[in-house]
């Protein structure tokens, strides 16, 4: 078999990942050699090794240094990551589970920070990890003047109780994990808010209008779809999923968005407001793509490969 030709692309996820077989597919099908660093099973199988050298990074015996690109697609270091068996070692010992977990980020940002370092294209960088946060990646939007929801992160009975009087309100977590639900009145009593006591909480203005997944890379929107669907939450309920134009303005607006985070490509939610008016209700650094894919028509997939084998054939 003839060597592939130009640099390495790194992914950074699981092999059992279906986003990251996909794009090692179209990398491979783009004759450009990828290397899959899974970070699943790390540390028990995937091998890594660095040195006080900025380019020394080793994976599976394999000298990587600098990669022409790298995806991020996980890295799965925490015991409560999706695809993460941790259960049976947290109820064994806690403490040195989470301390285990603790080094394997440590490593795995120490990679991803050299190679960001070494000028390496990352989607997404871990310098934009600060804005994956929703309470600090929607005061960035709202300051840059970009329309968000009216939204409330809180331990605070009182503060609910205030925020509800303005109108019909949703709540969700603040790292997500569970499904967006309508505020009622059974949830405003004093034994309910006392859970606010264990966890703070999302409360978010409730926007009645359609939902709209926008794909972003490079500066550029490479995908709009609307997604119907009668939920309140639309995941896993999607009744169809079809391609949208947007409004120039709304496309600059996405493209504003990935800016202030410091994002190289995203997925993001958008909800119209009672006015028809989007508003920014997430920007993913590692959004899914693969089934807006195949029921929207968009070839999100595609177009990240080609971008990360534009990057290997530069070197």
């Amino acid at each position: 078999m003839a060597p592939r030709r130009g640099g390495t692309v790194v992914l950074v996820g699981s092999r059992a990942d279906a986003h990251v077989q996909e794009v090692a597919r179209r990398l491979h099908a783009e004759d450009v050699d990828a290397l899959v660093v899974d970070t699943l099973a790390f540390p028990e199988e995937t091998r890594l090794s660095l040195t006080e050298d900025l380019a020394g990074i080793v994976v599976d015996g394999r000298e990587v240094g600098r990669p022409a690109a790298v995806y991020v697609r996980g890295l799965h270091a925490h015991p409560l990551a999706a695809k993460v068996e941790a259960h049976d070692a947290m109820d064994a010992d806690w403490r040195t589970t989470l301390t285990a977990f603790r080094e394997k980020s440590a490593l795995l940002l120490g990679v991803l920070g050299r190679w960001e370092r070494l000028g390496v294209p990352l989607y997404n960088p871990p310098s934009a990890d600060w804005g994956m946060h929703k309470p600090a990646q929607l005061a960035a939007l709202q300051a840059a003047g970009l329309p968000v929801p009216r939204t409330l992160w809180t331990n605070d009975a009182e503060a609910v109780r205030r925020f509800a009087r303005s109108g019909r309100v949703a709540y969700k977590p603040i790292a997500g994990g569970a499904a967006t639900q309508e505020l009622c009145e059974d949830d405003l009593t004093e034994e309910r808010l006392a859970a606010l006591a264990a966890a703070p909480v999302t409360f978010q203005e409730l926007l009645p209008g359609e939902d709209l997944r926008v794909y972003v890379l490079d500066g550029a929107v490479i995908a709009s779809l609307r997604v119907v669907s009668a939920s309140l939450d639309f995941r896993q309920h999607e009744a169809r999923i079809e391609p949208v134009t947007l409004p120039p303005d709304i496309a600059s607006a996405c493209v504003k968005a990935c800016e202030v985070l410091g994002l190289r490509w995203t997925g993001l939610d958008l909800k119209r407001d009672g006015d028809g008016v989007p508003r920014f209700l997430e920007l993913n650094g590692s959004a899914m793509f693969l089934g807006f894919d195949a029921r929207g028509g968009s070839d999100v997939a595609g177009q990240l490969a080609r971008a990360l084998a534009r990057h290997a054939r530069d070197v």
